[in-house]
């Protein structure tokens, strides 16, 4: 028996308020972060925050709507999403 494997945390639940993200784990803990921590589900609306798949045997959480997953283990370590990075001066034209 792969101890390993059978120790990862694996979502059984999802929803995503105004506010949070939550995850009802398969061990029966539930863990919460803030829907700021992903800035595609923050500009989201609530119909695509509720449309979503849970992916592999409960790794992750996929929102096709917006192109958003989220893991099972970077919600317990606190992997927050970043934006993109700005251009803030748009290049400049080759001569």
């Amino acid at each position: 028996m792969n101890i390993a494997a059978s120790s990862e945390p694996r979502i059984v639940e999802v929803t995503a308020t105004d506010e949070t993200i939550t995850a009802r784990l398969a061990d029966g803990r539930t863990i919460s972060v803030p829907l700021a921590w992903s800035w595609r589900l923050s500009n989201a609306t609530p119909e695509q925050r509720n449309r979503f798949e849970i992916i592999g045997s409960g790794q992750g959480v996929h929102w096709p709507a917006v192109d958003e997953d989220i893991s099972a283990i970077g919600m317990l370590i606190g992997n927050a999403a970043r934006p993109p990075k700005r251009k803030d001066k748009p290049l400049a034209p080759v001569a």
